[in-house]
């Protein structure tokens, strides 16, 4: 048991301590980071009080039968549900987080958040896989989770921009919910296909590495730039694209 709680929480860990070493002006208190996590965990039942409705007013199906099916369940089962769960959640943690005082914070506690959603998510697959728990925690660890953190990465770059700079991109507010649920719908869409089309199983797969690996490259970007925009405490360096 304490093996596959292991293997379940390792990868999460391992990128929210990459992210906070990436906080290099002034590293968050271990406290908050805690609490951003459970917080994380708190919104993998915050998102069932969403898709459960959805699913009852037939929003998506039960079984996947098509790739319309896929593409419902994907935004309307997990993206949605998920993604609007981790940003109230987030939300209530920085609305009186004194420390949230930096862009890069505003991405180093949505990390949190995602990796504490990843965590309770990984431990409920790893146990529900039984004697195959660690072919499903090795192939999760390089795809669910790096992608976890990279909406949160999204989610947390657009809020600190909506926090800090919302005349200087006033479509933060919104972003910082949409861009995550486009990715995260969209990755999912691509992982439920197989469900379809199993004997596309292969190439899928390939798809969802790639992916994963450009939206890594994506978030090492996102925070780059508020480092940046933090070090000349506002005067430039931001994007806001």
């Amino acid at each position: 048991m304490l093996q596959v709680i292991v293997l379940a929480i390792l990868p999460a860990f391992i990128l929210l301590f990459l992210t906070n070493q990436q906080d290099k002006l002034q590293r968050e208190p271990t406290k908050n980071l805690v609490k951003a996590f459970f917080y994380g965990c708190l919104s993998v039942l915050a998102s069932l009080l969403i898709s459960i409705p959805s699913m009852r007013i037939g929003l998506f199906p039960q079984e996947i039968h098509s790739y319309m099916d896929a593409f419902r369940t994907a935004f309307f089962g997990a993206a949605i549900p998920e993604e609007t769960a981790k940003l109230v959640l987030l939300w209530l943690f920085l609305r009186k987080c004194k420390d949230f005082d930096e862009r890069m914070d505003g991405i180093v506690y949505a990390v949190c958040v995602g990796m504490g959603f990843a965590s309770f998510e990984n431990i409920e697959y790893l146990f529900a896989a039984g004697s195959d728990w660690v072919t499903v925690g090795l192939g999760r660890s390089i795809t669910a989770v790096p992608g976890h953190f990279g909406f949160a990465v999204v989610m947390g770059y657009y809020f600190s921009l909506y926090y800090f700079d919302r005349y200087r991109a006033p479509g933060a507010g919104i972003k910082m919910w949409l861009y995550p649920v486009l990715l995260h719908g969209g990755y999912d869409w691509v992982c439920m296909s197989q469900e379809v089309s199993p004997e596309m199983g292969g190439a899928i797969s390939l798809i969802i590495i790639l992916f994963c690996f450009w939206l890594l490259r994506k978030s090492q970007k996102h925070m780059k730039s508020h480092l940046i925009a933090d070090s000349f405490h506002g005067k430039g360096g931001i994007d806001v694209q």
